[in-house]
Parts: structure tokens; sequence; C-alpha cells
């Protein structure tokens, strides 16, 4: 067996990042070798014949070439591009099975990494969505050129920077193929460049379009390789006409690096934010906001922190990684105090903002690191603790700090069950709480991503 040799595999597993798992068998010699290939856009029930592109000691990596018979759980994708794109690593599978796969990905997670029983680890089963496309209120497109120097807006492939054409993506809302067109056409009429990753040279890297869905208000934001935008007053006239527009800005970012958003904003035209309605909370969004990409679901998802916080009007609440205050909002509805603690300045300074325009002032936020939240949070001890870390998990210090100030419940929200597994280790490993309630929402549907909330109870002893 070497690279490039054709072999046939029956997936019989998905990985944690969507691929097929087969398992290769060779019995042509005296021993037996068994060998596990990982196989991008195959799935369980597939027979496939693949090419093996690396090979490692007891594993190897296949391309797909050709379907000899399909999993019962295949269906057509709605994104012709879908395999090329690589961003919904799943959505060849049916929904229904794509739920079960998360729910088995936490479950293991769980089991594996947090070292908990299999057989008694109280998770609820994933909530889906009725309609599991359409739902992102959020887009960054890279600016660039295809194959044929032709100006394109897309998304890059799987691992690289190379560009897949693609104006209307099925997660996002149809609105975005007007903005792109429209920006493309000046782009083109007053040639302007695209950014050129390899020589750093060029305008127009991303747009940044944001929609929000209960008010139906728009967001359009370039990022532009330099310090001002030439014809900018002719571009908002003609994103001006897309229905909905409200903000259309421009974001300075003359880095040699992979990060999207510059650090400074300039409005070019109508308000510096879009609002939107979450529950009975509203939010205003900046270029800059982090903000749930899928509404829907978000409301889901914070009614279940909000449900599991079991608050009764009597509690402090510590909301640690509070961003622009979503949670904190929530929580401030039936707590009698929540203190918010977030290390992006213009976060906590929109989370201070949304408190004000929804009348709330039993929310309070201060700017540093969460795991410092012991010595900015001195006023009242919390009687529940909520974190929702990045992908990355908490931090040690900030676990540490949990188990220091001993709240009755802490509610984890997590976009990462490996990461949550290893905290909920730490948390629970002295017998200090024990998991009561967790449950998956799906605010990624066709991804292999889903988010995660858990309740755990101190132990009385």
């Amino acid at each position: 067996m070497k690279k490039n040799d054709l072999i046939e595999l029956d997936i019989v597993d998905l990985g944690a990042d969507g691929s097929g798992i087969g398992k290769w068998q060779d019995t042509s010699g005296t021993q037996k070798q068994a060998m596990a290939f990982f196989v991008k856009d195959a799935l369980v029930g597939d027979k496939v014949r693949a090419k093996i592109i690396k090979l490692k000691k007891t594993y190897g990596y296949a391309r797909l070439m050709e379907l000899i018979e399909p999993s019962p759980d295949r269906v057509e994708p709605k994104c012709p591009v879908h395999r090329q794109c690589g961003g919904c690593q799943i959505q060849a599978l049916s929904y229904e099975k794509q739920l079960a796969y998360k729910q088995n990905k936490i479950l293991n997670n769980l089991a594996r990494i947090g070292g908990m029983d299999a057989s008694k680890i109280p998770m609820e089963p994933v909530i889906g969505m009725k309609e599991p496309f359409r739902y992102r209120n959020k887009a960054q497109y890279p600016i660039g050129r295809d194959k044929n120097g032709k100006l394109a807006a897309g998304f890059y492939a799987a691992r690289t920077h190379t560009i897949i054409p693609m104006k209307d993506c099925c997660l996002g809302v149809p609105q975005n193929e007007e903005v792109l067109a429209a920006i493309l056409q000046w782009m083109e009429q007053h040639q302007i460049e695209p950014y050129d990753e390899a020589n750093g040279t060029g305008l127009v890297r991303h747009v940044l379009i944001r929609y929000a869905f209960a008010t139906k208000q728009l967001m359009a934001c370039i990022v532009i390789n330099g310090k001002s935008l030439p014809k900018a007053a002719e571009l908002a006239d003609k994103l001006r006409q897309t229905e909905g527009m409200t903000s259309i800005s421009i974001s300075i970012n003359e880095r040699r690096s992979n990060v999207i958003m510059g650090d400074t904003v300039q409005t070019l035209w109508g308000a510096d934010f879009i609002e939107d309605v979450i529950g009975h909370v509203k939010f205003q969004i900046s270029p800059l906001s982090f903000y749930q990409v899928n509404p829907v679901q978000t409301e889901i998802l914070y009614s279940k922190v909000l449900e599991f916080a079991g608050l009764t009007g009597k509690e402090i609440v510590w909301d640690l990684y509070c961003g622009i205050g979503t949670i904190s909002l929530f929580l401030a509805q039936q707590a009698k105090k929540v203190y918010g603690i977030e290390i992006v300045p213009q976060a906590v300074e929109d989370a201070k903002r949304n408190a004000r325009i929804n009348g709330i002032e039993n929310a309070e936020f201060f700017l540093g690191e969460a795991e410092d939240a012991l010595e900015k949070l001195t006023g009242d001890t919390p009687q529940v603790v909520v974190v929702d870390p990045p992908r990355k998990g908490c931090g040690e210090k900030l676990l540490e700090t949990v188990l220091k100030v001993k709240p009755e419940r802490v509610v984890y929200v997590s976009c990462d069950s490996a990461t949550l597994a290893r905290d909920l280790k730490v948390l629970c490993g002295d017998g200090e709480y024990e998991m009561v309630r967790g449950v998956g929402v799906d605010l990624f549907c066709q991804t292999v991503h889903v988010e995660c909330v858990v309740l755990m109870s101190r132990v009385e002893k």
C-alpha cells in the first residue's frame, strides 16, 4: 500500500471533522493488517473508492473518488459547491442523522475526555431547527480573483486561501447576493483592486454583511487594506438601494495577517449599528460585535441558560466572557443582580449601551480577563456563575476561581464539547460539583459544530 493507491472502503463512522471513517483490511499476507482511513465527504453507510493521499503507521487519509453504493442517509445537497467550499461538512447527510451525529459527538467527548460514565450522562437530545438553511445573520466574504482572473466573492476552500466563488450561500440570507453584486460591480467600474495576500497589494479584502432577523435591518462593512475608500459615496448610494440597508461602513486592516476585521470602523452612511431582538431584549450590533449567528436557535439556547440557572429574583449572577451582554441581559430579567466581565473594550461598551436601551439597571459590566473575576467582581458572592468561553474553553485560573467562590450552580455554555468535557472534569473531579442536566442546541446546521449548555450543581456534603 502506498500513496495514490485506490482502495475500496465501507464507511462505518464519522470523525470529529465530519470525515467518513473506513477500515481497510489486508488479507494478502500471512498477518492481517487493519488500517483506518479518513475520507472527506464520505458518510456512514457509503461504500466508496478512494485514493490514498497520506499514510501514517496505523491510519491514513484518502480522497473520495467514486461513490460505489450511497448511504441510505445521503441526501442531495442544496449547495453546488459544498464539497469544494468545505464549510458545510455534512450537508449531504440527512438532517435527522446530523442531529444524531452531534448527540453522539457530545456524549463521546463527555465520556472519553470528561471521564463520565457513558450510561449515566444526563444529556437531553440535541434541539434542531425546522428549517436548517438560511439561518445565518452574518457572512464574511473574501474578495479576490478566480482562476480566470475575474473578480470574485465567495469562501475559502477548506484549509486553503483559494476563493470558491459563491455569492448566495444557502446558509445565509438572500440579501447577501444583492450586496455583493453591487460591490463587485462598483469595483469593476472604478478598477478597484481586491487584496492580494501573496504580495500585500490591492484594496478590498473582505465584505462583512449582517442581517437582523427581528427588525429586517441590514449592515454592510467593507474591509480595506488602506486608510480610505475611493468613490465611497457612490458605493454607499448603490448599497442604499438594498431593502433594509441601515449601516454602511469600512474597517481598516493593513496588517499582513489572516485576521479579517481591522480595529477601527468608519461609518460611510447610516447608523453605526443595526438593532436586533432576542426574546424581549433589544441589542445594538456593530461590525466588531460578537453576536450569535443563528438568532432562532440563540433564543432557544439562552432560554435554556435561563432555565438551568433557576433564578428566583434573589440571586447574584456572574456572567464570565459576557461579550456584548447577550446572556447577561437575559439573566437580569429574573436575577437580583448580574455582573458581566469581558476582555474586549468595545464589547463592554456595547453591553453597557444594550443595558441602557433596555432599561435594565441590575446588570453591571467590567473590562478584564474572565480569569480575574474574583479581583474585579468583589461586590457580591454569586449564587450562580455562567461561563460562555471561546472554543479553547476556560482557563485554569478561571476554573480555580469558580471552585473558590463555590456558587450553588454553574451554567456552562460551550461551542466545543471537547473543551467542555475537559473543564467539567476539573469542576466535577473532586466531588464539589456534579452535572445535573445538559442539552445540545444546533446553531450550526449542515456543519459538524454544535452548541451545548450544561448545568452543574454544588454537591451537599
